[in-house]
């Protein structure tokens, strides 16, 4: 159990360490902007190599494909949710989308790796860093458009403590569950992590990108996929 412990505080501290990043500076939009087309990048790879693939070889094509269309539709609900209440506020979600994301997609990501401890599967350092790698844009960019909304730094700060609480626990509950639940269970996690993702990729982390960095969006993206890419083959 400390082991799990262990690994799910590793795993999830780059979501609270990005939120600090985004309090020490005023981070200018054109690198706010590239930080995420890297942070999105690195999560496409993450979901085509560890997710989808894994995946599929583990539990096969049907709890994985069940998992990707409960995660989109968990993902969109919760999405729209934010947007109205940011249209009564005069607001802008897109910070608050980021940490949905970050959430839907760590619990059951953290849950697998939990898992995968109880059933002494050896942690891979590479999938640990392409975690990092993903998790750290992300937080940045959503606590950065937190920040630029109004949001006090202290709520900031304690939002992103808590998502980074919650996914560390998960690792735990994974590690506590992994008796009971199978390679079914596993595959269907990591399709509900997938499904999420893609959803927020497409509506939120892209666009942001987008807009901020403008022609350098497409580069920065790349760039991550690649890093996140040959972190997986060499894990």
């Amino acid at each position: 159990m400390g082991e799990a412990v262990l690994w799910g505080v590793v795993a999830a501290s780059p979501l609270f360490i990005g939120a600090v990043l985004a309090m020490l500076r005023k981070w200018p939009p054109r690198w706010l902007g590239i930080v995420l087309g890297f942070g999105a990048g690195a999560l496409m790879a993450s979901i085509a190599f560890e997710l989808w693939e894994e995946g599929l070889n583990r539990g096969g094509a049907v709890p994985l494909v069940a998992g990707v269309a409960a995660g989109a539709l968990a993902y969109y609900i919760a999405a729209r949710i934010l947007d109205a209440r940011a249209a009564k506020k005069k607001g802008e979600a897109g910070g608050g989308q980021l940490a949905v994301g970050a959430l839907l997609d760590g619990i059951p990501e953290q849950l697998v790796l939990g898992i995968g401890l109880a059933s002494g599967e050896p942690v891979s350092i590479a999938l640990v860093v392409a975690i990092l790698v993903s998790n750290l844009p992300e937080s940045i960019g959503s606590a950065a458009d937190l920040l630029q909304g109004g949001m006090a730094k202290g709520r900031v700060l304690l939002l992103w403590a808590g998502v980074a609480v919650i996914c560390a626990l998960a690792t735990v509950a994974g590690f506590a569950l992994a008796t009971v639940t199978g390679d079914v269970f596993r595959t269907a996690a990591s399709g509900f992590a997938a499904g999420a993702l893609l959803v927020m990729l497409v509506d939120s982390m892209v666009p942001e990108a987008q807009s901020k960095a403008k022609e350098s969006t497409g580069l920065a993206t790349v760039l991550g996929f690649a890093l996140a890419a040959a972190l997986s083959f060499a894990g």
